[in-house]
């Protein structure tokens, strides 16, 4: 068998759940292809079994390369199985983190003409001695907004890794 996983990752969490993903699906004794969403232009889906796909949200907005994506592919995908998670600081909330609660998530998913069968939101990381001076700015100020750390020698990683791995498994449930 064998699976697709792709990411599109800004700061490298989402690339950081897919790797956690591949190495718990390949434990199973699967195949996994990971790609970076952001550099492939020519993706043969069709030669996947499943299809895996993580984004990652920066300022309210997934990667346009996730977009163009879904709209050049939305026909496999909606014919196979797949599934998608979307990973964001925002998810580091209670009542923030599932795909029906994560309001970036859910108009993406309202929107796409893809559909996948399984969906899950997943908080990131908050790492600011890796930002650059824009987005070190500007995620303190978000995070100041929303009663977040913005000491800018914080960094925190979020992540609940057992959700990953029940994520995973459900995954190759499908």
């Amino acid at each position: 068998m064998s699976y697709l996983l792709l990411h599109s990752s800004t700061d490298g969490q989402t690339k950081k759940i897919i790797l956690k993903i591949a190495e718990q699906l390949r434990s199973l004794g699967r195949q996994c292809d990971i790609r970076d969403l952001n550099n492939e232009k020519n993706i043969n889906v069709i030669a996947y079994e499943k299809i895996l796909v993580g984004a990652s949200i920066r300022y309210g907005h997934f990667n346009k390369a996730l977009l163009r994506f879904v709209a050049t592919h939305q026909n496999q995908l909606n014919s196979m199985k797949t599934a998608f998670f979307a990973v964001n600081l925002t998810a580091r909330k209670e009542g923030k983190n599932t795909p029906e609660t994560n309001a970036y998530t859910r108009k993406f998913l309202e929107k796409s003409p893809w559909q996948p069968n399984l969906k899950s939101v997943f908080a990131g990381a908050l790492m600011y001695p890796q930002y650059g001076w824009f987005d070190k700015t500007m995620i303190r100020f978000i995070m100041k907004m929303t009663d977040g750390p913005t000491d800018p020698k914080t960094e925190i990683e979020y992540t609940d890794w057992d959700k990953v791995s029940l994520f995973a498994r459900e995954f190759e449930d499908l």
